[in-house]
């Protein structure tokens, strides 16, 4: 019998996600030079995801 596809480990889970954690867009803005030490981290601006 076949497990179902729904109850597979996450590690096969690579889809891509559009929307980032807050602390992915704050590594994302620091590299791009958008975000300095000190700056809210609450009202950050929207970002793309790098493919």
């Amino acid at each position: 019998m076949s497990q179902h596809r729904s109850l597979k480990g996450a590690s096969t889970i690579t889809a891509k996600r559009n929307v980032l954690k807050r602390f992915e867009r704050v590594e994302l803005l620091k590299k791009r030079g958008q975000f300095k030490a000190g700056d809210k981290v609450i009202g950050l601006r929207k970002t793309m995801p790098e493919a």
